[in-house]
């Protein structure tokens, strides 16, 4: 006998089939984070660099920068990966 979790989950398949990434899809998928990780680590480096640098009142605004152009860059590489999965 089939819990109701199990049926909901059978009843979701057949309304909407779920279908397994293909090698050419991860790969894309694999593009995209490294490319973000590399400008992430960018962002990073800079950054961290002008903060140890900048008196207490700069600090401040240049880690506010820095959390949002993270948070912007992780925005792109989810919509990017979105992008991606939505095409094939």
């Amino acid at each position: 006998m089939k819990s109701s979790y199990e049926l909901a989950m059978a009843r979701l398949q057949a309304v909407s089939p779920t279908t397994a990434p293909t090698a050419e899809v991860k790969q894309r998928l694999a593009e995209v984070d490294a490319a973000i990780d590399a400008k992430i680590a960018e962002k990073k480096i800079f950054l961290h660099d002008l903060i140890a640098k900048a008196d207490f009142h700069e600090q401040d605004g240049l880690r506010r920068q820095l959390a949002s152009e993270l948070a912007a860059l992780e925005e792109k590489r989810e919509r990017e990966k979105e992008t991606i999965r939505s095409a094939s």
